[in-house]
């Protein structure tokens, strides 16, 4: 479970108030981030061990990543 950042924030993030965004599409695009995430640091060696789900939340969070529909 996400404590930090709070779920609503995230969603008001991915989302705008024309199309709100549902839980189910911040799962997606949080999973999504974090998969590529982990695949990059595969390829890396890093000392410091973060959750690939919490930085994701975080990119969410300060608005690095939005949700596009196709």
């Amino acid at each position: 479970m996400i404590n930090q950042p709070p779920v609503d924030l995230l969603l008001k993030q991915l989302g705008t108030e024309e199309q709100p965004v549902s839980r189910y599409c911040l799962c997606v695009v949080a999973s999504k981030r974090a998969r590529q995430i982990l695949e990059q640091s595969s390829s890396s060696s890093s000392n410091e061990y973060i959750k690939e789900l919490a930085i994701a939340s975080r990119e969410i969070a300060d608005g690095k990543i939005k949700c596009v529909k196709d």
